[in-house]
């Protein structure tokens, strides 16, 4: 060792312990900073607070709506070409596969912690998940069963419904020019969908039962994340578990018969797959949109995405849903855009309210009046001195 002391020279082993130190240091402050996000994952307001930081509203709603549409175009594949046309054990296939990899994230421990039990009752996980079973299932049975256009125009009635639910559970109230706002968001959705209304007694009945499961099920959601610090994960991974239970038990009333025969070639298995893993992520963005924001807004994205495809295969292929159509979307964004902005400016009016006054801070004494306060105290005789 003094041979190779003497070999590398003074200089050359400052140079190594220089960069040793330096090395111990980066791994030091990786190694803290992995700790503080460990441990901000591990209570219920750290991982409420990752939550909020990097999922607000804009990119919760802008990643719903970019997974919305894909597991739309996604679901028409499956159901239409490759002819899986079993609703209930598609959703089924969804949940399971969301259940896998939320398994997965807490087995890798990134999944966020869950508020304790006694603050939130066992009774309110297990209706969200057997409202969130009702809710998803029905929503795809009505889709098999009827016209998107009718499947819309069943979507306007959630809206009143949310508006009536929350008003009875939670006593939530919303403005005149909010309810006025929403009226033309539903009129200008059903004028636009008027020309698709293909539906059975059967469909249409799916249809009418799927509307209060799914008001239900958004309010649940909003609420249990903003009011109890739920975050997304930790809501999904207590509630998937019982929403799979409900789905096996709704599959041999919904689902037509031969389930079990359908042809799971190469092709047809990765689409259902890739249906699925969309279905997870449909799953998550919405639930981090009705975190963010609330049920109405969620319902009102879920209508914006509608116009966009009309407006947009109107303006980008050339189809022709015709003019009442258009003007009926188009009026429907007009009330989208003045919903969104009066729910900003409350937003802004809350935020404002909620900053803390600050006083001014007190006014230093300069040096005159330090030599005026030491001539005061000067002139007043000590009464201890004889």
């Amino acid at each position: 060792m003094g041979w190779f002391d003497s070999v590398l020279g003074a200089e050359a082993r400052k140079f190594i312990k220089r960069k040793d130190s330096d090395a111990a240091e980066a791994g030091k402050a990786l190694e803290e900073l992995r700790s503080a996000l460990y441990n901000e994952l591990r209570t219920t307001e750290g991982a409420k607070r990752q939550q909020q930081r990097f999922c607000g509203p804009v990119v919760a709603m802008s990643f719903n709506f970019v997974v919305a549409v894909g597991i739309i175009l996604t679901n028409k594949l499956v159901m239409g070409r490759v002819g899986f046309n079993f609703p209930i054990f598609l959703t089924l296939i969804h949940y399971m596969v969301a259940w896998i990899l939320l398994a997965f994230f807490k087995t890798m421990a990134l999944l966020p912690v869950s508020p304790p039990s006694k603050t939130t009752p066992s009774s309110s996980l297990f209706s969200l998940g057997a409202i969130m079973a009702f809710a998803s299932g029905l929503a795809n049975t009505s889709l098999n069963y009827n016209s998107v256009g009718f499947y819309q125009m069943a979507k306007i009635a959630v809206t009143p419904t949310i508006v009536l639910a929350e008003f009875l559970l939670f006593r939530k109230t919303i403005s005149f020019k909010k309810v006025l706002a929403l009226a033309v968001v539903s009129g200008g959705v059903a004028v636009a969908t008027v020309t698709d209304l293909e539906f059975n007694i059967f469909g249409a009945c799916i249809a009418i039962a799927w509307i209060i499961p799914s008001a239900i099920n958004k309010i649940l959601w909003s609420n249990l994340q903003q009011q109890a610090n739920w975050t997304a994960l930790a809501l999904m991974w207590k509630t998937t578990p019982i929403t799979i239970f409900f789905l096996v038990a709704l599959m041999p009333w919904l689902d037509p018969p031969r389930v079990l025969l359908f042809h799971w070639d190469l092709n047809n298995s990765t689409a259902v797959l890739i249906s699925a893993l969309l279905g997870f992520l449909l799953q998550w963005s919405g639930a981090l949109a009705l975190g963010a924001t609330s049920a109405t807004s969620h319902v009102v994205l879920g209508q914006f995405k509608t116009c966009v495809i009309l407006v947009g295969g109107y303006l980008l292929f050339d189809s022709d849903p015709g003019i009442v159509s258009l003007c009926g979307a188009l009026a429907a964004l007009a009330g989208m855009s003045v919903y969104t902005s009066l729910n900003l400016n409350l937003s802004n009016e809350s935020a404002s309210k909620q900053l803390p006054t600050q006083n001014p801070p007190p006014k230093s004494k300069t040096t005159q009046d330090v030599d005026v306060t030491v001539a005061q105290d000067s002139t007043i005789p000590n009464r201890n001195l004889v």
